[in-house]
Protein backbone atom coordinates (compact mmCIF):
# COMPACT_ATOMS: atom_id res chain seq x y z
CA UNK A 1 0.00 0.00 0.00
CA UNK A 2 1.55 3.51 -0.70
CA UNK A 3 0.75 5.55 1.61
CA UNK A 4 1.31 8.89 -0.29
CA UNK A 5 -0.57 7.41 -3.51
CA UNK A 6 -3.57 7.12 -0.84
CA UNK A 7 -3.19 10.51 0.59
CA UNK A 8 -3.41 12.16 -3.20
CA UNK A 9 -6.55 9.90 -3.22
CA UNK A 10 -8.39 11.49 -0.11
CA UNK A 11 -6.80 14.67 -0.59
CA UNK A 12 -7.24 15.82 -4.27
CA UNK A 13 -8.57 12.77 -6.83
CA UNK A 14 -11.20 11.50 -4.33
CA UNK A 15 -12.05 14.59 -2.11
CA UNK A 16 -15.13 14.13 -0.34
CA UNK A 17 -16.12 17.74 -0.13
CA UNK A 18 -14.14 18.99 -3.86
CA UNK A 19 -14.11 15.84 -6.11
CA UNK A 20 -17.21 14.00 -5.03
CA UNK A 21 -19.35 16.42 -3.80
CA UNK A 22 -20.32 14.48 -0.82
CA UNK A 23 -21.53 16.46 2.60
CA UNK A 24 -22.73 19.24 1.15
CA UNK A 25 -25.19 20.05 4.37
CA UNK A 26 -22.30 20.64 7.08
CA UNK A 27 -19.79 21.87 4.48
CA UNK A 28 -22.05 24.54 3.47
CA UNK A 29 -23.36 25.20 7.03
CA UNK A 30 -20.31 25.27 9.50
CA UNK A 31 -17.19 26.63 7.14
CA UNK A 32 -18.06 30.30 7.80
CA UNK A 33 -14.98 29.83 9.98
CA UNK A 34 -11.89 27.50 9.87
CA UNK A 35 -12.37 26.42 13.53
CA UNK A 36 -15.95 25.38 12.76
CA UNK A 37 -13.82 23.44 9.39
CA UNK A 38 -11.50 22.10 11.35
CA UNK A 39 -13.68 21.40 14.48
CA UNK A 40 -16.50 19.32 11.98
CA UNK A 41 -13.95 17.76 9.96
CA UNK A 42 -11.88 16.06 13.21
CA UNK A 43 -15.42 15.01 14.20
CA UNK A 44 -15.82 13.52 10.81
CA UNK A 45 -12.38 11.88 10.54
CA UNK A 46 -12.73 10.11 14.07
CA UNK A 47 -16.38 8.94 13.30
CA UNK A 48 -15.16 7.55 10.11
CA UNK A 49 -12.21 5.75 10.95
CA UNK A 50 -13.88 3.55 14.08
CA UNK A 51 -16.70 2.95 12.11
CA UNK A 52 -14.58 1.75 8.96
CA UNK A 53 -12.80 -0.49 11.32
CA UNK A 54 -15.61 -2.08 13.31
CA UNK A 55 -17.77 -2.30 9.87
CA UNK A 56 -14.62 -3.88 8.36
CA UNK A 57 -14.15 -6.19 11.23
CA UNK A 58 -17.54 -7.30 11.42
CA UNK A 59 -17.73 -8.06 7.59
CA UNK A 60 -17.79 -11.38 7.31
CA UNK A 61 -20.42 -12.01 10.24
CA UNK A 62 -22.76 -9.24 8.99
CA UNK A 63 -26.20 -10.32 6.91
CA UNK A 64 -26.64 -9.02 4.03
CA UNK A 65 -30.38 -8.11 4.73
CA UNK A 66 -29.79 -5.96 7.97
CA UNK A 67 -25.87 -4.48 6.94
CA UNK A 68 -27.13 -0.77 6.77
CA UNK A 69 -29.15 -0.69 9.74
CA UNK A 70 -26.11 -2.35 11.55
CA UNK A 71 -23.78 -0.03 9.52
CA UNK A 72 -25.95 3.18 11.31
CA UNK A 73 -25.90 1.47 14.40
CA UNK A 74 -22.31 1.34 14.44
CA UNK A 75 -21.38 4.59 13.15
CA UNK A 76 -24.14 6.19 16.10
CA UNK A 77 -21.63 4.57 18.65
CA UNK A 78 -18.77 6.74 17.47
CA UNK A 79 -20.77 9.99 16.72
CA UNK A 80 -22.16 10.09 20.29
CA UNK A 81 -18.87 9.31 21.82
CA UNK A 82 -17.65 12.31 19.19
CA UNK A 83 -20.82 14.56 20.71
CA UNK A 84 -20.34 14.12 24.39
CA UNK A 85 -16.60 14.41 24.08
CA UNK A 86 -17.08 17.79 22.50
CA UNK A 87 -19.96 19.05 24.50
CA UNK A 88 -17.28 18.17 27.63
CA UNK A 89 -14.11 19.62 26.29
CA UNK A 90 -14.70 22.52 23.82
CA UNK A 91 -18.80 23.39 24.39
CA UNK A 92 -18.28 26.87 22.50
CA UNK A 93 -17.43 24.95 18.91
CA UNK A 94 -20.27 22.13 20.39
CA UNK A 95 -23.01 24.75 20.86
CA UNK A 96 -21.29 26.43 17.31
CA UNK A 97 -21.73 22.99 15.39
CA UNK A 98 -24.78 22.20 17.18
CA UNK A 99 -27.20 19.64 15.18
CA UNK A 100 -24.46 19.01 12.42
CA UNK A 101 -22.25 16.85 15.01
CA UNK A 102 -25.31 14.39 15.62
CA UNK A 103 -25.91 14.36 11.70
CA UNK A 104 -22.55 12.88 11.00
CA UNK A 105 -24.51 9.74 11.65
CA UNK A 106 -26.64 10.10 8.33
CA UNK A 107 -23.34 11.87 6.46
CA UNK A 108 -23.23 9.95 3.25
CA UNK A 109 -19.68 10.06 3.38
CA UNK A 110 -19.58 8.34 6.35
CA UNK A 111 -22.14 5.54 5.23
CA UNK A 112 -20.89 5.61 1.64
CA UNK A 113 -17.19 4.48 3.02
CA UNK A 114 -18.85 2.16 5.09
CA UNK A 115 -20.66 0.29 2.52
CA UNK A 116 -18.30 0.95 -0.47
CA UNK A 117 -14.95 0.42 0.87
CA UNK A 118 -15.27 -1.24 4.49
CA UNK A 119 -17.29 -3.89 4.20
CA UNK A 120 -15.38 -5.44 1.35
CA UNK A 121 -11.91 -5.06 1.93
CA UNK A 122 -9.80 -5.66 5.52
CA UNK A 123 -9.13 -3.82 8.39
CA UNK A 124 -5.61 -2.25 7.74
CA UNK A 125 -7.42 -0.76 4.07
CA UNK A 126 -10.31 0.27 6.00
CA UNK A 127 -8.22 2.63 8.57
CA UNK A 128 -5.87 3.81 5.67
CA UNK A 129 -9.62 5.02 3.92
CA UNK A 130 -11.22 6.39 6.93
CA UNK A 131 -8.18 8.35 7.69
CA UNK A 132 -7.24 9.36 4.17
CA UNK A 133 -10.91 10.01 3.52
CA UNK A 134 -11.32 12.25 7.23
CA UNK A 135 -8.04 14.42 6.48
CA UNK A 136 -9.53 14.98 2.42
CA UNK A 137 -13.14 16.34 4.12
CA UNK A 138 -11.13 18.32 7.15
CA UNK A 139 -8.64 19.96 4.61
CA UNK A 140 -11.94 20.74 2.34
CA UNK A 141 -13.68 22.44 5.10
CA UNK A 142 -10.65 24.16 6.69
CA UNK A 143 -9.55 26.09 3.47
CA UNK A 144 -13.64 26.82 2.64
CA UNK A 145 -13.64 28.19 6.12
CA UNK A 146 -10.11 29.93 5.75
CA UNK A 147 -11.72 31.86 2.09
CA UNK A 148 -14.93 32.43 3.65
CA UNK A 149 -13.97 33.93 6.89
CA UNK A 150 -11.11 35.65 5.33
CA UNK A 151 -13.12 37.78 2.73
CA UNK A 152 -16.22 38.42 4.96
CA UNK A 153 -14.70 39.08 8.48
CA UNK A 154 -10.82 40.06 7.19
CA UNK A 155 -9.86 37.20 9.79
CA UNK A 156 -8.51 34.11 9.75
CA UNK A 157 -8.64 31.77 12.77
CA UNK A 158 -9.66 34.58 14.77
CA UNK A 159 -6.55 36.43 13.95
CA UNK A 160 -7.32 40.00 12.40
CA UNK A 161 -5.49 40.18 8.59
CA UNK A 162 -7.12 43.39 7.87
CA UNK A 163 -7.27 46.74 9.03
CA UNK A 164 -10.67 47.02 11.62
CA UNK A 165 -11.83 49.75 9.30
CA UNK A 166 -11.12 47.96 5.68
CA UNK A 167 -14.08 46.35 3.85
CA UNK A 168 -15.10 42.81 4.05
CA UNK A 169 -17.57 41.34 1.70
CA UNK A 170 -20.32 40.15 4.16
CA UNK A 171 -22.07 37.61 2.05
CA UNK A 172 -19.35 35.50 2.41
CA UNK A 173 -19.89 34.53 5.88
CA UNK A 174 -23.97 34.04 5.00
CA UNK A 175 -25.37 31.27 3.52
CA UNK A 176 -24.71 32.47 -0.21
CA UNK A 177 -21.46 33.20 0.32
CA UNK A 178 -20.77 29.61 0.98
CA UNK A 179 -22.22 28.61 -2.68
CA UNK A 180 -20.07 31.28 -4.05
CA UNK A 181 -16.87 30.11 -2.00
CA UNK A 182 -17.19 26.60 -2.76
CA UNK A 183 -18.11 26.95 -6.66
CA UNK A 184 -14.65 28.32 -7.13
CA UNK A 185 -12.97 26.18 -4.88
CA UNK A 186 -14.41 23.16 -7.24
CA UNK A 187 -13.64 25.18 -10.23
CA UNK A 188 -10.02 25.20 -9.02
CA UNK A 189 -9.63 21.57 -8.13
CA UNK A 190 -11.68 20.52 -11.42
CA UNK A 191 -9.33 22.56 -13.71
CA UNK A 192 -6.06 21.01 -11.93
CA UNK A 193 -7.05 17.79 -12.09
CA UNK A 194 -8.37 18.30 -16.02
CA UNK A 195 -4.39 19.59 -16.36
CA UNK A 196 -2.97 16.25 -14.37
CA UNK A 197 -5.00 13.95 -16.88
CA UNK A 198 -4.56 15.56 -19.80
Amino acid sequence: MNLFKELYRGLIKENPTLVLLLGMCPTLAVSNQAINGIGMGIAATFVLVGSNVVISLLKNVTPDKVRIPIFIVVIACFVTIVDLSMNAYTPDLHATLGIFIPLIVVNCIILGRAEAYASKNGVLASLVDGIVMGIGFTCGLTVLGCIRELLGNGSIFGHRLVAENASTILVFILPPGAFIALGYLIAVVNRSLKKKTS
